[in-house]
């Protein structure tokens, strides 16, 4: 398998190449040559294998550059119950009829993000004892992805991780998960910014090629392939939970903020898992809601980048949603550069609406969605618990309600659960006027000692910070 980016350059890598980097040479996305198709007969034979198994079997498809036995082994390694609290890693559970929630919460940080960092801190261990090598994690967290990373890689022999969060924007537990952590290859930059402005400086790093070798600078955010390819996997999981033949097809309701989340759904349905609908659910920074409705993709100033109740959605530029825009142009990676490398940087938006493609983001590739404000969310977590007994993430609820407005009959949706409750406390007794159940292992974390630096938004004030750490 070999993989190239998105904007065109000529170089093709395989998997192991792209494993360690961020971005492609030329500031796009690595994805790879073709999507492996799956036919009927081998999704059959998916549905009687344990989580690790099925990861080892998706991953293959991907992977042919790690001995096959070695990868089963990192998988078995990675999506065990000692990890994610219960045999079957990813479970689904009812609601209402035809309305299921994906548990992708059960991790070490209690965020779906585990799903793909866990087998991420193995793979990274396992290719830089092969290689001999050392890596340093430069990665953007709007709340998870920080705590997930840091847990996957905290003690991994030859890792650093640097990782940049927006100052004051996470919410009290999110900030606990990452700073009270006192491992010494951790590192917490706390930006003054927003997200997005953590994301820039993670590009701008990675795009200094001279920097980027010398300091030998990966990243972990879903700009790297391989956890959007580890995400792929709940996808099928999900799918083979909620029927009973591969005649059957589902809905996935997915909350995103990033493209990541859904973008793993859309290579699951390139790959051919019976997918109806991918529902793209997000808060009031509705940047993808406002494409996938008008063709318009406006990314939005930090001014006005929302501060949210569901904060890891806070976020106004995409960074994945270019992957899917690359397969929308038929992998016309010239006028992918055009739109993301010149047209966006210039202009702050790009406009596909009198574009014939643009009709195929849902005809063909099957996208909706919709966005949920406060308000909703909070109706949405006292509904579910009111008549379910179930306490749902702020996130989750966004997911929850989107999905309930493209519902189709006979056709079951999914919602991905994004992250336990207890992460975004505050609001949960705002809704519901009681504490979210604390799980074992996280009392008193808030009081915990902080290690944290809070820095401007500037990276060569990040560069610094890395170098003066790498010495």
């Amino acid at each position: 398998m070999q993989y190239l980016s998105t904007r065109g350059h000529p170089e093709r890598r395989r998997f192991c190449e792209i494993l360690l980097e961020g971005l492609a040479p030329d500031g796009g996305l690595y994805l790879p040559e073709r999507y492996p198709r799956i036919d009927e007969v081998t999704l059959a034979r998916w549905r009687t294998l344990a989580y690790a198994d099925l990861a080892f079997e998706i991953l293959s498809l991907y992977i042919d550059d790690i001995p096959a036995d070695d990868l089963r082994a990192l998988c078995r390694k990675t999506y065990r119950a000692e990890v994610f609290g219960s045999a079957a890693i990813a479970p689904l559970r009812g609601l209402e009829s035809g309305v299921y929630l994906e548990g992708l919460s059960n991790g070490p940080t209690l965020a779906f993000k585990d799903m793909a960092m866990q087998l991420l801190g193995n793979l990274f261990e396992y290719e830089l004892a092969r290689r001999g090598e050392a890596l340093n994690i430069l990665g953007a967290t709007s709340g998870d992805t920080g705590s997930a990373a840091e847990y996957a890689m905290r003690g991994k022999k030859g890792v650093r991780v640097f990782m940049l969060s927006p100052d004051g924007r996470m919410s009290p537990f999110q900030k606990a998960q990452m700073f009270s952590l006192q491992d010494a290859n951790i590192h917490n930059l706390a930006v003054r910014g927003v997200f997005d402005d953590c994301q820039d400086i993670v590009k701008a790093v990675s795009a200094d090629a001279a920097f980027k070798r010398k300091y030998r600078i990966g990243t972990v955010n879903s700009i790297n392939w391989a956890r959007l390819m580890a995400q792929v996997v709940y996808y099928f999981a999900g799918y083979i939970q909620a029927t009973r033949s591969n005649a059957e097809r589902v809905s996935f309701s997915v909350p995103s903020g990033n493209f990541g989340n859904v973008c793993a759904g859309h290579v699951a349905r390139m790959m051919g898992l019976p997918i109806e609908r991918l529902v793209v659910a997000t808060n009031e920074n509705d940047v993808l809601d406002e494409f996938f409705r008008t063709g318009v993709y406006r990314v939005r100033a930090s001014a006005d980048t929302h501060e949210t109740s569901s904060p890891s959605m806070d976020i106004s530029k995409a960074s994945n949603f270019e992957r899917f825009v690359f397969d929308l142009l038929g992998r016309d990676g010239a006028r992918t550069q055009s739109l993301f490398g010149a047209q966006l940087m210039a202009q702050g938006r790009f406009d596909l609406s009198a574009d014939p493609v643009f009709a195929q983001a849902a005809q063909r590739y099957g996208f909706v969605s919709g966005k949920s404000t406060h308000a909703e969310r909070l109706a949405t977590i006292r509904d579910t618990f009111s008549r379910f007994g179930v306490m749902i993430d702020t996130h989750t609820a966004d997911g929850l309600k989107v999905g309930r407005e493209h519902l189709k009959p006979g056709t079951p949706m999914i919602v991905l659960e994004t992250a336990l409750p207890i992460k975004f406390a505050q609001t949960i007794v705002e809704a519901l006027g009681r504490e979210p159940e604390r799980p074992a292992g996280f009392e008193g974390i808030e009081s915990l000692p902080r290690r944290v630096q809070v820095i401007d938004a500037d990276a060569d004030r990040v560069k610094a910070y890395i170098a003066e750490h790498c010495a």
